[in-house]
């Protein structure tokens, strides 16, 4: 009986988590495609592309955080049968998603001031001043569109996400085209037409999910659209106090592989290269576990919903499970492919051969990446999530990168710097941390005691 309760529940999550998938790598295109017809134009404008993106990133996937709050909330709606509670509970969290974009498009003034912080050549400057300015205009529609978004996917409708993703992609590769290189009475922008397309290509998919939400069949026994309900801050407070734990758990992690690349410079440009390269393939394939991550945290909060606690703990380990083995595909494929891969990315034999010793650790940190984050997401399920944001902070900032540093910058315990290989042993004594903390708390919060406060606190606040 239990192995058929794991593998239903296996095939749910897969059901949740491959149109999630799609949709993650789709969104990484995007970034691609930029670099790639931006450089097409120049080297310069490429550049100030690069950097435009590093700046507003980490602002994107503050509010994309904050979205995050929503699917756990509505999947235990959903669970416990209170669909007349989507709605509302829904707006909300889109009030306070939205406030959050328009509070971030308020630091358009300070576009100049806020890239003048970050040193770069003078003909960079104009260029990614544009850049984030115009993804600074789009950033109250990505807000909204990653609430509707977080809205479907918290329903378990997750198809809609991979459609619109790839149609935002088709669309951001033809507004690069018009924009950077100019078109009939469209003067050629450069890199800055980037920011202009990726602003076209966030409203773009703002409308279409908007035109899901409110014709698709699925989705209208729950009717987002209508009744409108007043903000309420105790509910949004909720939402606010779940959300932001998840944003900055997301802002700490971009943050500190943008510090690691800072603190390898002193190196040289081969050792910053090769590990760009170890990065990006890892980040490409951190994209498996994450999607099953936050499928698990949809059927979790729906399990929880349906007050079947055992179930959702079945769905927690079974997503650990397919997430782990997973995991030691992808790793496998990477040691066993490594040539082919660096060769996608490069032909400088120096690269070649220091990133082909780093891609054996970014081969190890797959492991236990896999298992940290869907035990995160887990948490997320259960609506847990200062925990998780403790703990990512304890393994990421005070465990992984003094690792690195001691073992990248320093000869306190080997005879020389390690460089890029003592950073990368810090990411896996880090993210195994964070695998081993993450995973104690999950058993932790599974208890019966703990899972009948966490449901009791929730229906009496809602």
């Amino acid at each position: 009986m239990n192995k058929k309760r794991f593998l239903l529940e296996g095939r749910d999550i897969l059901k949740l988590a491959w149109p999630l998938l799609v949709a993650q790598i789709t969104q990484m295109l995007m970034g691609v495609s930029d670099t790639i017809m931006a450089g097409r134009y120049s080297a310069t404008d490429m550049a100030a592309v690069a950097l435009g993106f590093s700046i507003t990133v980490p602002l994107l996937c503050f509010i994309q955080g904050i979205a995050l709050a929503l699917p756990p909330i509505i999947s235990r709606l959903q669970g416990n049968k209170n669909l007349s509670g989507i709605a509302d509970a829904s707006q909300q969290a889109g009030y306070l998603v939205f406030f959050v974009g328009l509070a971030v498009a308020g630091l358009i003034p300070f576009t100049e001031s806020i890239v003048a912080l970050f040193p770069m050549a003078p003909e960079l400057f104009s260029i990614t001043v544009d850049y984030v300015l115009y993804v600074l205009f789009a950033m109250p529609g990505f807000a909204l569109y990653q609430w509707l978004r977080n809205y479907c996917e918290g329903l378990g409708k997750t198809k809609p996400t991979m459609i619109i993703t790839v149609i935002g992609l088709m669309a951001n590769i033809v507004g690069n085209y018009l924009f950077i290189y100019g078109v009939g009475p469209l003067p050629a922008m450069g890199g800055a037409g980037c920011g202009i397309a990726t602003a076209i290509v966030i409203y773009t998919m703002l409308i279409a999910t908007v035109i899901y939400v409110r014709f698709a069949p699925a989705l209208q026994k729950y009717n987002l659209f209508g009744q409108l309900y007043k903000p309420n801050m105790v509910t949004i407070n909720r939402t606010f106090k779940m959300g932001l734990p998840i944003a900055m758990t997301i802002l700490f992690e971009v943050t500190l592989f943008s510090l690691v690349a800072l603190l390898l410079a002193p190196f040289g440009a081969t050792t910053v290269a090769a590990h760009q390269v170890a990065l990006n393939f890892s980040a490409l394939m951190f994209m498996f576990p994450m999607s099953i991550g936050m499928a698990a945290a949809i059927r979790i909060g729906y399990r929880i919903g349906q007050n079947n606690p055992r179930q959702a703990k079945i769905a927690a380990r079974t997503a650990i499970l397919i997430g782990f083995f997973t995991a030691a595909c992808t790793a496998s494929f990477t040691l066993l492919a490594k040539g082919f891969i660096i060769g996608l990315y490069t032909s400088d034999e120096a690269v070649y051969t220091l990133a082909n010793a780093l891609l054996i650790y970014a081969a190890l940190f797959q492991l236990s990446d896999a298992v940290q984050v869907i035990s995160a997401n887990a948490l997320r399920g259960y609506k847990d999530t200062t925990a998780m944001f403790i703990i990512t902070f304890v393994s990421y900032w005070l465990i992984g990168l003094p690792t690195g540093v001691i073992l990248g910058r320093t000869n306190w315990i080997t005879a020389e710097p390690m460089a890029a290989a003592g950073f990368w042993i810090g990411f896996i004594v880090g993210l195994s941390a964070a695998a081993v903390m993450l995973g104690a708390r999950l058993l932790y919060i599974q208890r019966p005691s703990a899972v009948h406060r966490i449901a009791s606190a929730y229906y009496q606040s809602a």
